[in-house]
């Protein structure tokens, strides 16, 4: 009897570790799932830092750093669209209405032209 209970408490903590693993794996999966992948948008932001100037002002030069930066950026519009709208993008002083011209002012010519982006749409 004691080997019996011993093996059915064995079964049931295998039971509860496959559904431990289950849930944090579906918390990783969906944590991974977001615009930008495994890095939330603000994060990603960070990287278009060169874009500051040209976010802020249509009629400033938008540095080749910054078009490199938003053509790997744009082939996932979704995310360009997160960073661009994203706190940090704010809070560094960008102007949504100016960053959605940065594509096309870095002639990128695959760029997403009306990828709609909240209230903007990208030209």
């Amino acid at each position: 009897m004691h080997i019996k209970s011993s093996l059915m408490d064995t079964y049931v903590l295998s039971r509860l570790l496959i559904l431990v693993l289950c849930i944090y794996g579906l918390k990783t999966a969906v944590h991974g799932a977001g615009e930008c992948g495994r890095n939330p948008p603000d994060r990603e932001a960070i990287k278009l830092a060169p874009c500051a100037m040209a976010a802020q002002d249509k009629s400033a030069k938008v540095s080749a750093t910054c078009c490199v930066r938003i053509k790997q950026m744009g082939k996932n519009p979704k995310c360009l669209c997160a960073v661009m709208l994203s706190s940090t993008a704010r809070n560094s002083g960008a102007k949504p209405e100016i960053s959605m011209t940065i594509p096309k002012r870095c002639n990128i010519a695959d760029r997403p032209i009306g990828y709609k982006c909240g209230a903007y749409s990208l030209p």
